[in-house]
C-alpha cells in the first residue's frame, strides 16, 4: 500500500530475517523504506493512525528478532549522502554503509575512523552503541547527531555530550531508548592526522617498523585482524553470520576484579602467576574480556546448540549454523550467562537489541 498523496511505500507481512545479518526473525506486520526525511514523517504519522508499536532498523548488524516477528511498523532508514569539508569535518546520512564512510575518510587521508574498518551496519548505529573497536569508540569522533525527536515532532541537533557516550552506551540505547530517530553523524576527523596504535595486536604488527603507518595501511591490518575472527561480514564465511560481539566485556571496579578473578582461582581455573586480563579504560574501571570468561567457563570456540553455535574463530560470537530460530539462539546466550555467573560470580549482559520479545 501506498499513502496517499507520497512516495512512500508500505509493505505488508515481510520477512525481517533477510535484513539481519545473523539471519533470524519473523516479519514485520508493516515495512516502510525510507529514503528520505519526508518519509520517516510519513511513517511515524502512519503507525500513529493505526495505533501501532514502531522500531527503526538501520543495517540489522547488531539485533536479534524473535521468531514472531514485530507486530508493528518497522522503518527502515535508508538516508543516503556523504559531505566532507577541509577542516576534517564529515557528515554521514544515517543510512550510509558505515565502512563506505570509513573507506572514504581513509581515501581523503582523515584519521580517526580507522579502527573501525570492516564494522558492519549503518552510520546511525554508530552513535546509538557508541561503536568500538581495537582501542577506538565512534564517540570519540562524534561532533554532532542530527535527530527527529518523536517527543516534540522536532529535528534537533545534539552535541557529544548531550550523547553521553560510555562503553557501547549512549542516551540513544539507555534512557532515551525510543525518543530519537537519527537522521544524520558528523565526524571531526584529523587531516592528515597520526592513526591510534592502542590494540596490542595492531601495535605488535608495525613494531618492527620505524615509520609511523598510515592510515589506509591501519584499517587493512584492523581488516586482517576482523576477517580472521570472522567479524567481517562474508558469504563465504559461514562463521560471521552473527551480530559480531555477542557479549558486552564486563566494566568493573578494582575490588569487583578481583573477586572475579579469587572467583576464578577457587575453582582452579588460573595457573599460580595467571592473572585475568585486564585493561583499564578510565579512572578506577577496568573491562575483563568476556571471551576469555566464557572459553575458561568451558565452553569452546565451535560449541553447538541445535542450529546456534558459539563461531569457531571467536568466542564472543554466537552464530546461524543455518536456519537457527531466535528461540536456540536466546537458549545458548542463556546457557553462557548461567555458566558464566556459577563460575565466576559475573553477569554477562548481551550487546545486540532484541526486538519482537
Amino acid at each position: 500500500m501506498a499513502e496517499p498523496g507520497s512516495s512512500l511505500a508500505i509493505e505488508e507481512n515481510v520477512a525481517l530475517a533477510p535484513f539481519t545479518s545473523i539471519g533470524v526473525g519473523g516479519p514485520a506486520r508493516f515495512l516502510a523504506r525510507a529514503r528520505s526525511e519526508e518519509h520517516i514523517l510519513q511513517s511515524l504519522l502512519f503507525a500513529e493512525k493505526r495505533g501501532c508499536p514502531v522500531f527503526v532498523l538501520g543495517g540489522g548488524s547488531n539485533i536479534l528478532i524473535s521468531d514472531s516477528g514485530f507486530p508493528g511498523l518497522v522503518v527502515k532508514v535508508e538516508l543516503g549522502g556523504i559531505r566532507a569539508a577541509a577542516d576534517g569535518r564529515v557528515s554521514a546520512a544515517a543510512g550510509e554503509d558505515l565502512d563506505t564512510l570509513i573507506r572514504l575518510c581513509i581515501d581523503k587521508n582523515l584519521a580517526g575512523l580507522e579502527c573501525l574498518s570492516g564494522i558492519p551496519g549503518t552510520v546511525g548505529g554508530a552513535p546509538i552503541q557508541n561503536v568500538g573497536a581495537y582501542g577506538d569508540e565512534a564517540g570519540e569522533v562524534i561532533s554532532l547527531v542530527r535527530v527527529f525527536d518523536r517527543r516534540s515532532n522536532r529535528i534537533l541537533e545534539l552535541g557529544a555530550s548531550d550523547c553521553r557516550f560510555g562503553y557501547r552506551s549512549s542516551i540513544f540505547n539507555t534512557e532515551e531508548r525510543e525518543r530519537y530517530i537519527i537522521l544524520e553523524v558528523e565526524f571531526a576527523l584529523r587531516p592528515g592526522g597520526t592513526p591510534h596504535l592502542r590494540y596490542e595486536e595492531l601495535r605488535r604488527r608495525f613494531a618492527a617498523r620505524s615509520s609511523i603507518p598510515s592510515v589506509g595501511e591501519v584499517r587493512e591490518a584492523v581488516l586482517q585482524i576482523r576477517r580472521s575472527k570472522a567479524m567481517v561480514l562474508s558469504e563465504n564465511d559461514p562463521d560471521s553470520r552473527s551480530v559480531g560481539s555477542f557479549f558486552k566485556n564486563p566494566v568493573l571496579d578494582s575490588d569487583q576484579a578481583d573477586r572475579v578473578e579469587q572467583a576464578a582461582r577457587r575453582r582452579g581455573l588460573l595457573r599460580t602467576s595467571e592473572r585475568i586480563p585486564r585493561f583499564v579504560i578510565g579512572p578506577g574501571k577496568q573491562k575483563l574480556p568476556a571471551a576469555w570468561l566464557i572459553e575458561r567457563a568451558g565452553f569452546s570456540k565451535g560449541y553447538c546448540c541445535g542450529r546456534a553455535a558459539i563461531s569457531g574463530k571467536h568466542a564472543l560470537a554466537l552464530i546461524n549454523r543455518g536456519g537457527a530460530s531466535a528461540e536456540e539462539i536466546l537458549t545458548l546466550m542463556q546457557r553462557i550467562q548461567e555458566r558464566v555467573r556459577e563460575t565466576f560470580e559475573i553477569d554477562l549482559r548481551p550487546e545486540p537489541v532484541f526486538v519482537g520479545f
